[in-house]
């Protein structure tokens, strides 16, 4: 199994191709026409024996903005610093309004 980790998709599906197995990119339903983005993962690992016609699997980096590839793991939002903070009464409101210059 050839190492395909850092090369673009347009490369890595080259790659592939000429070792005679096939891609599959859970996280790029447009998989066939990614150019640019840079395999990050693969499996099974480079130098691992695959016959030829194997799947080998191959995550790629978000790139700018975060984009939505990959597997993530739930989060949690931050608590802001200084924790948690209750909303302001009603009566409250115009006078805290005031104070940050909104009102």
């Amino acid at each position: 199994m050839p190492r395909l980790v850092g090369l673009m998709a347009v490369d890595a599906r080259e790659t592939a191709r000429a070792h005679g197995v096939l891609l599959a990119a859970p996280d790029r339903p447009d998989f066939s026409r990614t150019v640019a983005d840079h395999v990050v993962r693969q499996y099974p690992p480079p130098g691992a024996g695959v016959p030829r016609g194997a799947v080998v699997t191959v995550w790629f980096d978000a790139g700018e903005g975060g984009g939505g590839s990959g597997v993530r793991e739930p989060r949690r939002p931050d608590v802001p610093h200084g924790g948690m903070r209750r909303e302001p009464a009603a009566e409250e409101e115009p006078r805290v309004m005031s104070l940050l210059g909104l009102g």
